[in-house]
Protein backbone atom coordinates (compact mmCIF):
# COMPACT_ATOMS: atom_id res chain seq x y z
CA UNK A 1 0.00 0.00 0.00
CA UNK A 2 3.12 2.65 0.95
CA UNK A 3 4.46 1.68 -2.10
CA UNK A 4 1.44 1.98 -4.65
CA UNK A 5 1.09 5.67 -2.54
CA UNK A 6 4.33 6.45 -3.20
CA UNK A 7 4.25 5.55 -7.40
CA UNK A 8 0.70 7.41 -7.55
CA UNK A 9 3.00 10.70 -5.98
CA UNK A 10 5.84 10.36 -8.32
CA UNK A 11 3.59 10.02 -11.07
CA UNK A 12 1.62 13.05 -9.98
CA UNK A 13 4.60 14.75 -9.76
CA UNK A 14 5.58 14.32 -12.82
CA UNK A 15 2.76 14.76 -14.54
CA UNK A 16 2.65 18.15 -13.16
CA UNK A 17 6.00 19.03 -14.09
CA UNK A 18 4.80 18.04 -17.59
CA UNK A 19 2.14 20.08 -17.46
CA UNK A 20 3.66 23.36 -16.32
CA UNK A 21 6.48 22.32 -19.15
CA UNK A 22 4.27 22.25 -21.55
CA UNK A 23 2.24 25.56 -20.42
CA UNK A 24 5.54 27.58 -20.54
CA UNK A 25 6.83 25.74 -24.15
CA UNK A 26 3.62 27.65 -25.09
CA UNK A 27 3.82 30.64 -23.53
CA UNK A 28 7.55 31.28 -24.79
CA UNK A 29 7.17 29.40 -27.83
CA UNK A 30 10.57 27.10 -27.24
CA UNK A 31 10.35 23.94 -29.35
CA UNK A 32 9.68 21.05 -26.98
CA UNK A 33 11.64 18.81 -29.65
CA UNK A 34 14.83 20.99 -29.23
CA UNK A 35 17.72 19.63 -27.14
CA UNK A 36 18.32 23.35 -25.68
CA UNK A 37 14.56 24.21 -24.88
CA UNK A 38 14.22 21.38 -23.07
CA UNK A 39 17.34 22.00 -20.60
CA UNK A 40 16.57 25.71 -20.42
CA UNK A 41 13.23 24.74 -18.70
CA UNK A 42 14.54 21.95 -16.74
CA UNK A 43 17.26 24.59 -15.50
CA UNK A 44 14.24 27.00 -15.16
CA UNK A 45 12.73 24.19 -12.64
CA UNK A 46 15.70 22.99 -11.20
CA UNK A 47 17.13 26.44 -10.44
CA UNK A 48 14.03 27.72 -9.77
CA UNK A 49 12.75 25.77 -7.45
CA UNK A 50 15.99 25.20 -5.46
CA UNK A 51 16.42 29.20 -5.22
CA UNK A 52 12.66 29.89 -4.00
CA UNK A 53 13.46 27.07 -1.46
CA UNK A 54 16.78 29.05 -0.07
CA UNK A 55 13.93 32.19 0.08
CA UNK A 56 11.71 30.62 1.92
CA UNK A 57 13.77 28.56 4.34
CA UNK A 58 13.78 30.89 7.10
CA UNK A 59 10.45 31.71 7.14
CA UNK A 60 9.49 27.67 6.67
CA UNK A 61 12.02 26.82 9.40
CA UNK A 62 9.89 29.29 11.79
CA UNK A 63 6.53 28.27 10.79
CA UNK A 64 7.19 24.03 10.82
CA UNK A 65 9.34 23.97 14.25
CA UNK A 66 7.55 26.78 16.00
CA UNK A 67 10.72 28.69 16.83
CA UNK A 68 10.22 31.01 19.52
CA UNK A 69 13.00 33.64 18.54
CA UNK A 70 15.34 35.53 21.31
CA UNK A 71 14.97 39.17 21.92
CA UNK A 72 18.26 40.71 22.26
CA UNK A 73 18.43 42.70 25.41
CA UNK A 74 16.78 40.32 28.14
CA UNK A 75 19.85 39.89 30.22
CA UNK A 76 20.34 37.13 33.19
CA UNK A 77 18.86 34.29 31.17
CA UNK A 78 21.13 31.27 29.42
CA UNK A 79 18.77 32.47 26.54
CA UNK A 80 20.48 35.92 26.68
CA UNK A 81 23.70 34.81 27.17
CA UNK A 82 23.74 32.33 23.95
CA UNK A 83 22.42 35.39 22.06
CA UNK A 84 25.01 37.52 23.35
CA UNK A 85 27.59 35.29 22.41
CA UNK A 86 26.24 34.81 19.05
CA UNK A 87 26.49 38.63 18.08
CA UNK A 88 29.79 38.91 19.68
CA UNK A 89 30.90 36.29 16.78
CA UNK A 90 29.19 37.85 14.00
CA UNK A 91 30.38 41.07 15.00
CA UNK A 92 33.94 39.10 14.25
CA UNK A 93 33.04 37.84 11.15
CA UNK A 94 31.38 41.18 9.76
CA UNK A 95 28.54 40.04 9.31
CA UNK A 96 24.45 41.13 10.57
CA UNK A 97 23.75 38.70 13.53
CA UNK A 98 21.28 36.47 12.71
CA UNK A 99 18.03 35.99 14.30
CA UNK A 100 17.72 33.30 17.14
CA UNK A 101 15.34 31.07 18.37
CA UNK A 102 14.36 27.63 20.27
CA UNK A 103 12.34 24.64 18.87
CA UNK A 104 10.96 22.49 21.01
CA UNK A 105 12.20 18.76 20.55
CA UNK A 106 14.04 16.31 22.97
CA UNK A 107 16.85 15.97 20.39
CA UNK A 108 19.78 17.73 21.01
CA UNK A 109 20.28 19.80 17.76
CA UNK A 110 20.61 23.04 16.20
CA UNK A 111 20.91 24.32 12.42
CA UNK A 112 20.73 27.19 10.31
CA UNK A 113 19.10 28.78 7.12
CA UNK A 114 18.37 31.84 5.51
CA UNK A 115 18.84 33.28 1.80
CA UNK A 116 22.01 34.85 3.09
CA UNK A 117 24.68 35.97 5.55
CA UNK A 118 22.78 38.57 6.58
CA UNK A 119 19.55 37.20 6.48
CA UNK A 120 19.87 34.37 8.92
CA UNK A 121 18.64 32.35 11.39
CA UNK A 122 20.21 29.90 14.09
CA UNK A 123 17.77 27.87 16.03
CA UNK A 124 18.68 25.73 18.94
CA UNK A 125 16.41 22.88 20.01
CA UNK A 126 15.02 22.79 23.72
CA UNK A 127 17.11 19.62 23.75
CA UNK A 128 20.43 20.84 23.37
CA UNK A 129 20.14 24.10 25.54
CA UNK A 130 19.30 21.61 28.36
CA UNK A 131 22.16 19.17 27.85
CA UNK A 132 24.82 21.66 26.85
CA UNK A 133 26.92 23.99 29.36
CA UNK A 134 27.08 28.09 27.87
CA UNK A 135 30.91 27.52 26.39
CA UNK A 136 29.55 24.35 24.73
CA UNK A 137 26.37 25.89 23.32
CA UNK A 138 28.67 28.95 22.34
CA UNK A 139 30.79 26.07 20.18
CA UNK A 140 27.67 24.98 18.40
CA UNK A 141 26.60 28.65 17.64
CA UNK A 142 30.13 29.05 16.36
CA UNK A 143 29.75 25.62 13.95
CA UNK A 144 26.45 27.37 12.71
CA UNK A 145 27.26 30.84 12.33
CA UNK A 146 30.50 28.96 10.06
CA UNK A 147 27.99 27.64 7.65
CA UNK A 148 26.45 31.03 7.44
CA UNK A 149 29.78 32.82 6.66
CA UNK A 150 31.16 30.40 4.44
CA UNK A 151 27.73 30.62 2.49
CA UNK A 152 27.00 26.96 2.55
CA UNK A 153 23.42 27.38 2.13
CA UNK A 154 23.87 29.33 -1.31
CA UNK A 155 26.45 26.83 -2.26
CA UNK A 156 24.05 23.82 -1.33
CA UNK A 157 21.30 25.48 -3.09
CA UNK A 158 23.09 26.05 -6.42
CA UNK A 159 24.52 22.16 -6.06
CA UNK A 160 21.01 21.14 -5.71
CA UNK A 161 19.98 23.17 -8.60
CA UNK A 162 22.32 21.97 -11.03
CA UNK A 163 21.77 18.62 -9.76
CA UNK A 164 17.91 19.19 -10.56
CA UNK A 165 18.24 20.74 -13.71
CA UNK A 166 20.24 17.72 -15.08
CA UNK A 167 18.57 14.88 -13.42
CA UNK A 168 15.46 16.03 -15.39
CA UNK A 169 16.91 16.74 -18.43
CA UNK A 170 18.99 13.21 -18.69
CA UNK A 171 15.49 11.73 -17.53
CA UNK A 172 13.87 13.05 -20.67
CA UNK A 173 16.60 12.81 -23.09
CA UNK A 174 16.79 9.10 -21.99
CA UNK A 175 13.31 8.26 -21.92
CA UNK A 176 12.82 9.75 -25.19
CA UNK A 177 15.63 7.69 -26.89
CA UNK A 178 14.00 4.89 -25.29
CA UNK A 179 10.78 5.78 -26.61
CA UNK A 180 12.21 5.83 -30.20
CA UNK A 181 13.98 2.24 -29.60
CA UNK A 182 10.70 0.89 -28.97
CA UNK A 183 8.95 2.35 -32.06
CA UNK A 184 7.94 0.95 -35.74
CA UNK A 185 6.28 1.44 -38.69
CA UNK A 186 2.99 0.82 -36.74
CA UNK A 187 4.21 2.75 -34.10
CA UNK A 188 4.42 1.15 -30.29
CA UNK A 189 6.52 3.37 -27.96
CA UNK A 190 6.20 4.19 -24.48
CA UNK A 191 3.05 5.60 -24.50
CA UNK A 192 1.91 8.34 -22.58
CA UNK A 193 1.89 6.76 -18.88
CA UNK A 194 4.86 4.63 -19.80
CA UNK A 195 7.15 7.49 -20.68
CA UNK A 196 5.67 9.15 -17.52
CA UNK A 197 7.00 5.88 -15.24
CA UNK A 198 10.03 5.75 -17.43
CA UNK A 199 11.11 9.15 -16.76
CA UNK A 200 10.24 8.77 -12.57
CA UNK A 201 11.89 5.83 -12.27
CA UNK A 202 15.24 7.40 -14.27
CA UNK A 203 14.75 10.90 -12.11
CA UNK A 204 15.04 8.59 -9.17
CA UNK A 205 17.44 6.72 -10.29
CA UNK A 206 20.03 9.74 -11.24
CA UNK A 207 19.02 11.56 -8.09
CA UNK A 208 20.61 8.94 -6.00
CA UNK A 209 23.73 8.80 -8.02
CA UNK A 210 23.85 12.55 -7.40
CA UNK A 211 23.32 11.80 -4.23
CA UNK A 212 26.96 10.51 -3.53
CA UNK A 213 28.61 13.65 -4.43
CA UNK A 214 25.89 16.05 -2.60
CA UNK A 215 26.50 13.99 0.84
CA UNK A 216 30.56 13.97 0.28
CA UNK A 217 29.91 17.95 0.10
CA UNK A 218 28.18 17.98 3.08
CA UNK A 219 30.25 15.73 5.16
CA UNK A 220 33.08 18.22 3.88
CA UNK A 221 31.23 21.41 5.34
CA UNK A 222 30.48 19.94 8.49
CA UNK A 223 34.53 19.01 9.00
CA UNK A 224 34.83 22.75 7.97
CA UNK A 225 31.90 24.33 10.34
CA UNK A 226 33.58 22.53 12.87
CA UNK A 227 36.73 23.82 12.78
CA UNK A 228 35.39 27.17 12.26
CA UNK A 229 33.70 27.18 15.59
CA UNK A 230 36.91 25.52 17.06
CA UNK A 231 38.70 28.97 16.11
CA UNK A 232 35.85 30.88 17.45
CA UNK A 233 35.43 29.40 20.31
CA UNK A 234 38.29 26.67 20.75
CA UNK A 235 38.51 23.31 20.08
CA UNK A 236 37.48 21.59 23.70
CA UNK A 237 34.35 23.23 23.68
CA UNK A 238 33.47 22.04 20.05
CA UNK A 239 34.39 18.48 21.11
CA UNK A 240 32.65 18.38 24.48
CA UNK A 241 29.57 19.78 22.55
CA UNK A 242 29.83 16.36 20.30
CA UNK A 243 30.29 14.36 23.17
CA UNK A 244 27.12 15.47 25.02
CA UNK A 245 25.11 15.76 21.85
CA UNK A 246 26.29 12.38 20.55
CA UNK A 247 24.69 10.93 24.18
CA UNK A 248 21.51 12.92 24.14
CA UNK A 249 20.33 11.84 20.49
CA UNK A 250 16.75 11.31 20.68
CA UNK A 251 15.28 11.32 16.87
CA UNK A 252 13.32 13.65 15.73
CA UNK A 253 9.80 11.83 14.81
CA UNK A 254 8.44 14.86 12.35
CA UNK A 255 9.21 14.62 8.67
CA UNK A 256 12.73 16.56 8.81
CA UNK A 257 13.72 18.42 5.59
CA UNK A 258 16.51 20.13 7.63
CA UNK A 259 17.84 16.80 8.73
CA UNK A 260 21.05 17.92 6.46
CA UNK A 261 21.20 21.21 7.82
CA UNK A 262 21.63 19.81 11.26
CA UNK A 263 24.75 19.60 13.33
CA UNK A 264 23.97 15.86 14.36
CA UNK A 265 22.44 13.03 12.12
CA UNK A 266 22.72 9.79 13.23
CA UNK A 267 22.51 7.79 9.85
CA UNK A 268 24.56 4.87 9.18
CA UNK A 269 27.76 6.32 7.75
CA UNK A 270 27.81 5.67 4.11
CA UNK A 271 28.09 7.34 0.95
CA UNK A 272 25.25 8.40 0.91
CA UNK A 273 25.41 10.05 4.68
CA UNK A 274 25.64 13.88 4.94
CA UNK A 275 27.31 13.60 8.23
CA UNK A 276 30.64 12.11 9.00
CA UNK A 277 30.51 10.07 12.33
CA UNK A 278 31.12 12.11 15.45
CA UNK A 279 34.61 10.19 16.39
CA UNK A 280 35.54 11.64 12.75
CA UNK A 281 35.03 14.68 13.51
CA UNK A 282 36.26 14.72 17.51
CA UNK A 283 39.50 13.78 15.72
CA UNK A 284 39.64 16.44 13.44
CA UNK A 285 39.19 18.90 16.18
CA UNK A 286 41.76 17.40 18.68
CA UNK A 287 44.57 17.67 15.55
CA UNK A 288 43.32 21.21 16.23
CA UNK A 289 44.47 21.84 19.86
Amino acid sequence: MIFLKRIGIFLLTNLLVMTAISIIVNLIGLPMDGMWGLLILCSLFGMGGSLISLLISKSMAKWSYKVKLIQPGNSGTREATLYNSIDAMARERGIRTPEVGIYQSRDANAFATGASQNSALIAFSSGIIDHLNDDELAAVAGHELSHITSGDMVTMTLLMGVVNTFVMFFARVIAFFIDNALRDNRGGGLGFFGYIMVVTLLQNGLMLLAYIPISAYSRFREFRADAGAANLTGAVPMIEALKKINLAYAPDKRTDSYAMAKINNRRRVSLFSTHPSVEARINKLQEMI
